[in-house]
């Protein structure tokens, strides 16, 4: 892999490479673009087979954090990091407290968070060495980020549903689930308590079955979850769920769910387009959780503020629409017009006051 290429190509501003020996930290850093402010986005922790496959990872999760954040209308760049390694078998206190220190030598310019692998916990230990980081455990800190990207997710479902159906009530609706881990969870309370009929499916068994008994969901097999007759069909587990085995299988109107990296390849988006189904961008749909977060950064955290700040997806998904509409595009690249666009505006307002 040719990375400063693939930078260069993308419009990276840096990638940082951590190591520490003594508590056999390997880490990698990723900084996207700050033109609307520091960089934001998760810790995440996975055994990556090999070190470009991390490489990849944390570039295109760092590209992705700088979409969402703009689209968010957040004043924040996107950045993220990854650490290599297990997180059930490898994490330790020496281990984060090392990550923490590479944070803060990025002097604001990267604040980090909570992500797959990673937990508040992490980041109560990480915060021991860096002020830069959020979603603590403190009573004054936002805390687990799940429930508001839940929150957003249905409020963004409302909004297609709007377009789909020609009404924005979920009530009879059929809601096919997958994964209901922290966010599908809260996600099929919402759904379930405005009268939809919830399908729902997870690799770990016992998370279905509690579904369904507090839910009166029906459980689907894992494998199959995507190809169920549905209204919409919600992602939201692992990413590349529509590829181009999954989309020919699929039987709903709507794909809206709040798992990242829903699309394999842009091609899926087309495709998606093609067929007639109305797909609603993970990063505007599943923003509920950085918007959460980044409440902290406007002083003491504020939860009433936090909620309604993620209603706003709601409007966010309305306008991405529109924009499909007008221009005539995937909604795809209408989400990233609509980000693309901010930035620029912000771009340009920058060099107006540059010296000279």
């Amino acid at each position: 892999m040719d990375i400063l290429a693939y930078m260069g190509k993308y419009g990276f501003e840096q990638l940082i490479f951590c190591h520490d020996r003594v508590s056999g930290l390997r880490a990698l850093i990723a900084l996207h673009n700050t033109t609307l402010g520091p960089a934001l986005g998760g810790c995440r922790m996975y055994p990556y087979e090999k070190e470009d496959d991390a490489i990849l990872d944390v570039l295109r999760l760092a590209r992705g954090m700088t979409y969402k954040n703009a689209a968010a209308g957040l004043s924040l760049g996107g950045g993220k990091s990854v650490i290599i390694g297990d997180p059930r078998r490898d994490k330790s206190e020496e281990m984060l407290r090392a990550f923490g220190r590479f944070v803060q030598t990025l002097g604001g310019r990267y604040y980090t968070a909570e992500d797959s692998g990673t937990s508040v916990e992490d980041m109560d230990v990480i915060r021991t060495e860096t002020e830069y980081v959020l979603g603590l455990s403190t009573a004054d800190s936002s805390g687990d980020p799940s429930p508001v990207t839940a929150f957003g997710v249905w409020r963004g479902m409302k909004a297609a549903a709007g377009q789909a159906f020609g009404e924005e009530s979920l009530k009879g609706r059929t809601v096919a689930v997958q994964g209901v881990g922290n966010v599908g969870y809260a996600l099929a309370r919402h759904l379930a308590e405005e009268g939809a009929r919830l399908l729902v499916a997870d690799v770990d068994a016992g998370r279905a079955e509690r579904a369904a008994r507090e839910f009166g969901a029906e459980v689907v097999d894992p494998q199959h979850i995507h190809a169920a007759p549905c209204d919409i069909f919600s992602p939201n587990a692992l990413g590349a769920v529509l590829n181009a085995r999954s989309i020919p299988e699929l039987k709903c109107r709507v794909v809206a769910g709040g798992a990242n990296n829903q699309l394999a390849t842009e091609a899926d988006g087309d495709e998606l387009e093609r067929r007639g189904i109305l797909y609603v961008p993970d990063y505007i749909i599943n923003a509920g959780g950085v918007i959460n977060v980044a409440d902290e950064m406007l002083g003491k955290y504020n939860r009433d503020r936090a909620m309604r700040k993620a209603a706003t997806i709601y409007d966010n998904v309305r306008r991405v629409l529109a924009i499909a509409r007008r221009d005539g595009i995937p909604t795809y690249r209408a989400a990233d017009r609509l980000a693309e666009e901010r930035i620029a505006r912000i771009a340009q307002l920058h060099q107006m006051y540059l010296p000279g």
